[in-house]
Formats: C-alpha cells, sequence, structure tokens
C-alpha cells in the first residue's frame, strides 16, 4: 500500500468587504502567509466564494488532526485581527469560541475531510458555496451519483454500475443512516429531500469502499442557538476511474436548484454557479452561489486550479438563476420565497414576534 493522503477543505466567514459580497485582499495575502510552506502540509490553496474565507489543503496527518485543525484556528483567528483593523463586517463571526479546544468541528468553521490512496490519476473537485445552508448539497450529490439521467457511467460503467452508498446526517436529532443506492433510493428520497435537516455527509464506491465524496454540515444556528450567518457548506468530489466523471459531477449545476439562505439566512433563492470572480453576491445579498475548483493531485500536491463554472456553458444556467430571482424577489415576504416559520426560529425573526406576543388574544368558543 502507499501513502494516504488527506485533503481537507475548511473554511470560515471571519469579515466581510463590503456588507457580505467578497474577501478582503489583505486577508487572502494573510491566510496565503500562514499557510504556504507550513511543514504540516504538503499543499495549499488558498480562496474565497462570497465572504467566506476557504482554506484547501493536503497533508498525511489524516483526518480530524488536532494539528490541522489548529493551523486553520490560528489562520482564522489572524485573519479576523486583519479584519478586525479593517472594520471589515462581521470580523469572526463563524469562530463560535474563545480559543481552539483540539477539533474545529463545533467550533463554527465548515469542515470536508477525506484521506485516500492516490490513484494513477486522482482529479478532485471542491465546491464551495455562500448564501446557503449544507443541505443545497442533497440534491447535486444524489444526481451526481444516483441518477442515471445525469451520470451515464452508472449505466455504461461496470466499475460503477452497482451504484453507491450514501452516509446521511439527520442535523437535529445527531443520527446517521447509510443507504444502498440505486435499491434504497426511494427510502433515501423520504429524508435528502428534506435538506433542512437531513444532509449527506460522505458518499462511497460500493464495490470498492472507497470514500468518493464528502461535505461539511455544519450548521451555525443549530451551534450557537442563534441567527449568526448562513452556514456556505463546502463538499470533496473524486473523479473518473470507478468515480463519476469530472462532466457529469457538474452536470447538475447547469440546472440551479432553490436552496434556503440568501438575504439575512431568511430567503430561498437558486444557486447560481459561478467562477471565482463571479462569486460576490450582491443582489439582495445573492443570489446564492456556488464556485467548483478542479485539482489533479500528484503525490499531494494540488495541480490547478482549473475554475469551472468559468465555462461559458454555464451561461444559461446562471440567465436561469437571474430569472428565478426575479420572480422570487417579486414575492418579497411571503412564502416561500420567506423561509417557512420553523426555519425562521433561528433568524431574528423571534425577536419581532416576542416584541408582539402579549397582543394576541385567545379565542373562545363564542368567537
Amino acid at each position: 500500500m502507499g501513502k494516504k493522503i488527506t485533503v481537507s477543505v475548511i473554511k470560515a466567514d471571519i469579515g466581510s468587504f463590503v456588507g457580505h459580497s467578497n474577501v478582503h485582499p489583505a486577508v487572502m495575502e494573510k491566510a496565503k502567509g500562514i499557510l504556504s510552506g507550513n511543514s504540516l502540509l504538503i499543499d495549499c490553496h488558498v480562496t474565497h466564494v462570497g465572504d467566506d474565507l476557504n482554506l484547501i489543503m493536503t497533508h498525511e496527518q489524516g483526518r480530524n488532526s488536532g494539528d490541522i485543525h489548529q493551523l486553520a484556528w490560528d489562520t482564522f483567528s489572524a485573519c479576523t485581527e486583519v479584519a478586525q483593523k479593517l472594520k471589515l463586517y462581521g470580523a469572526g463571526q463563524d469562530l463560535l469560541a474563545d480559543a481552539f479546544s483540539g477539533n474545529i468541528k463545533g467550533l463554527g468553521p465548515g469542515v470536508a475531510e477525506m484521506e485516500f490512496e492516490e490513484r494513477r490519476s486522482e482529479p478532485i473537485i471542491v465546491f464551495m458555496a455562500d448564501k446557503t445552508e449544507p443541505g443545497a448539497w442533497n440534491l447535486p450529490l444524489y444526481k451526481i451519483f444516483a441518477d442515471p439521467f445525469n451520470t451515464a457511467g452508472l449505466v455504461i460503467d461496470p466499475s460503477m454500475h452497482d451504484g453507491f452508498l450514501f452516509e446521511v446526517r439527520d442535523l437535529i436529532d445527531h443520527k446517521r443512516v447509510t443507504f444502498s443506492t440505486p435499491e434504497e433510493i426511494y427510502d433515501m428520497l423520504v429524508f435528502i429531500g428534506a435538506p433542512g435537516r437531513y444532509c449527506i455527509k460522505r458518499i462511497f464506491h460500493k464495490q470498492t469502499g472507497e470514500i468518493a465524496a464528502v461535505s461539511s454540515i455544519q450548521r451555525l444556528n443549530l451551534m450557537a442557538g442563534r441567527y449568526i450567518g448562513k452556514d456556505d457548506p463546502v463538499c470533496i468530489v473524486r473523479c473518473q476511474s470507478g468515480m463519476p466523471a469530472v462532466g457529469e459531477a457538474l452536470e447538475p449545476f447547469a440546472h440551479p436548484h432553490l436552496v434556503s439562505g440568501w438575504m439575512r439566512g431568511s430567503h430561498c433563492g437558486p444557486l447560481m454557479p459561478v467562477s471565482v470572480n463571479q462569486s460576490t453576491p450582491t443582489r439582495f445579498d445573492g443570489p446564492p452561489r456556488v464556485v467548483a475548483l478542479g485539482f489533479q493531485l500528484s503525490d499531494g500536491k494540488l495541480i490547478g486550479p482549473q475554475d469551472f463554472f468559468a465555462d461559458p456553458a454555464f451561461d444559461e444556467a446562471r440567465k436561469l438563476a437571474n430569472n428565478l430571482a426575479n420572480y422570487l424577489r417579486t414575492l418579497g415576504p411571503f412564502e416561500p420565497h420567506r423561509l417557512h416559520l420553523d426555519e425562521m426560529e433561528y433568524t431574528t425573526y423571534p425577536l419581532v414576534s416576542k416584541k408582539l406576543k402579549e397582543r394576541f388574544e385567545k379565542l373562545d368558543s363564542k368567537n
């Protein structure tokens, strides 16, 4: 057996430039300066989507490494200091603790990590979203790994024909269940069709047991008990040679689906596929964005990135997303543009509701 490589993608909103739209260049440079040449890492790439700082790192420390998580925490903390000096909006908002406690999970930043032995050719895609929540990956991951109308390999590639295993997490009751596809697709859809609660965490190749995809499932409102920003998840997908082709992994985003998030984390909107340079949501702080960066791994080195959604083939998807955004905006504060009340409980809505609570009168049978 060869050595195993770990790919860690860790993100946080540590201060936005301007409003909720971007990461300041000085913050990016600070992060690059800390990670570049660090002895713990084989390689790294610092990027952003919207106002989220994303650290893409390769190493041999394995998943949930305290040293790697400490490095990410220290990087975000140092970047927060830069953000505070620049008076950026929401500086440090995703850091829910004053100090690191051994594992960055549960402290605010989003984490997606996978460990594997590199194949002869190892292409991966790092998907990064802004102004939405972890359940935003449910539909695309289902299409990539379980829908033959999206992924031809499920039908014609013998190494994929038996399907994949989906690990689904219940974010409320903190449970997990694994579904085998294609035979348990209908059972799985009962749950992943409710992305506010059930999220696809990991996907495995059924024949080999190899990790195929992993996503971040941290929900800030559930950790903090209040609204402090949307979760803006990340996801890693391995491609080719028994896994979906790169084009199959990108195809679900050619038809934007509706996700929760957008303005104040309180609205439903289309997930627009964009390049890194276009990932600066401004219209009503949106619409929600997704970026896809492709890398070839070579002994842990990140060869790339290729900014996939810069391709003009996704122009029509962006046009459709804008048309959907136009329609939904006409609904203003009415559902389904505004999220249903269960989802609003962790926004600033309860403050308004509490103010008016005493004005509601009980009705008796005579009324």
